[in-house]
């Protein structure tokens, strides 16, 4: 049995943190071996003869870019046929291992979470895709590395990949006469423009800032500097992001978290409001607010003005860093199809997928300047160069990365974040248990 373990995950994570370029973050010989000597014998294979895939997916109809991606693949491979299982999105890591424990004929399958992907690792339904993948590992931000096993392979490799950037309100900034934020913004400096941004006058107040409820929302500006992850077992790094909101919270620079929990307000409510200034949120509500803005549901006079910029980072952080959550492909161990399973992976994952993922208004693993181009050209995205640049990124660190026992260190997490917030705790306390807690899984 191959196991994914902590150590992997965080050796790889601060390595990626500590690289000062992103080749120096994920590109491996190996890697670089296989795609040059695996990418014609992969596409030859796959050409060979007439051939059906099956690619497990979910929501099929209410999700453009599986179809996209199986009708791109075979405009350019006439002799393959794709043929999607759709296994819906309701658990469906767990229906994907009963599907393929009872032999389902299932040559690719979409990877939706890490905790499911161990688990497939571990019962040997998967293909390693070192010896496969024709890119090299440094186009996807460091990810590839965090999927890594102890036996040194990965056996799923990214085709979408969301990352957090800051979203800020134009009108806001002109009214008060600020520069729009940077895309190399430290934490002090965000803080700073924050506040510089507020008014608390009644009856026209205006929130410099906005944390949505979530955990990730608060603590996971601390891992971007590759030193830290939520399976660390001691979270006192987490203290200075904790007293900070708060002290905003103190302030009026945000809405507080007793508020927000107690209205059930959304994000995309808070910032389509028209009174919040910046708002960390991933890269998955640039469409939904491009959508609603055309729509009408969104009043174009409070949040049409809008701009992106880079995700603020600790000191000493390299600008672009963020947090992500990736989509990925893997092929099954059982396919009787595997050399053309490979290259429909190696295509998907590829530039030419990146296009059409980039085309269906999503983010490709791999961020291409034709994919920006594609991205920052869509109707409704912003017009200025900012925006645009903020689309780069540098380092990408998973929001939950995997061990054996995420779960448990997650439900954690979350109660105690929830009691620091709601101020039924200290911000020591809070970690203190944390550190307590987590620390009796990490040692059992």
């Amino acid at each position: 049995m191959k196991k994914i373990s902590r150590r992997s995950f965080l050796t790889a994570a601060a390595a990626c943190g500590a690289a000062v370029a992103l080749s120096a973050c994920g590109g491996s010989s190996a890697s670089s071996t296989a795609a040059s000597s695996t990418a014609g014998s992969t596409a030859a294979s796959a050409a060979a003869g007439p051939v059906t895939l099956q690619w497990s997916v979910w929501d099929k109809e209410s999700t453009p870019y599986w179809q996209a991606m199986a009708d791109g693949y075979m405009a350019s491979h006439k002799d393959v046929t794709i043929e999607m299982v759709d296994l819906g999105s309701s658990d469906y890591m767990t229906v994907l291992a009963t599907q393929l424990a009872g032999s389902a004929d299932l040559d690719i399958v979409t990877i939706k979470d890490i905790p499911g992907y161990a688990n497939l690792i571990n019962l040997d339904y998967l293909k390693p895709l070192n010896e496969v993948l024709t890119r090299d590992t440094g186009d996807f931000n460091g990810t590839i590395e965090q999927l890594t096993t102890d036996d040194g392979n990965f056996y799923a490799v990214p085709f979408r990949s969301d990352f957090w950037v800051l979203y800020y309100n134009k009108d806001l900034f002109d009214k008060a006469g600020v520069e729009y934020p940077s895309n190399d913004l430290t934490m002090e400096d965000y803080d700073a423009l924050a506040r510089q941004l507020t008014d608390t006058t009644y009856g026209s107040q205006v929130y410099g800032c906005h944390y949505h409820t979530w955990r990730s929302a608060v603590e996971l500006f601390g891992i971007l500097d590759g030193k830290h992850s939520i399976l660390d077992g001691n979270y006192d790094w987490m203290i200075p992001y904790y007293d900070m909101i708060l002290s905003e919270e103190d302030d009026g620079v945000c809405q507080t978290y007793t508020d927000l929990s107690t209205e059930g307000l959304h994000y995309s409510a808070a910032f389509s409001n028209g009174n919040v200034a910046m708002m960390n949120m991933g890269s998955w509500f640039i469409s939904t607010l491009i959508s609603n803005l055309d729509s009408g549901e969104y009043d174009s006079s409070l949040c049409g003005n809008w701009g992106i910029a880079s995700y603020p980072h600790p000191d000493g952080a390299e600008a672009g860093s963020t947090i992500a959550t990736i989509t990925g492909l893997a092929v099954t161990s059982a396919s009787a199809n595997k050399d053309a399973a490979f290259d429909f992976v190696n295509w998907v994952s590829g530039t030419e997928g990146a296009k059409v993922m980039a085309s269906t208004g999503n983010f490709p693993a791999i961020m291409t300047d034709d994919v920006i181009n594609t991205i920052a050209g869509m109707a409704g995205f912003p017009t200025d160069e900012g925006s645009k640049e903020a689309l780069n990124i540098t380092n990408a660190y998973l929001e939950v990365p995997y061990a054996e026992n995420v779960s448990e260190i997650n439900s954690i997490l979350d109660t105690y974040h929830t009691s620091i917030m709601n101020r039924e705790v200290t911000v020591e306390e809070g970690v203190a248990s944390m550190n307590e807690q987590v620390g009796k899984i990490l040692n059992q």
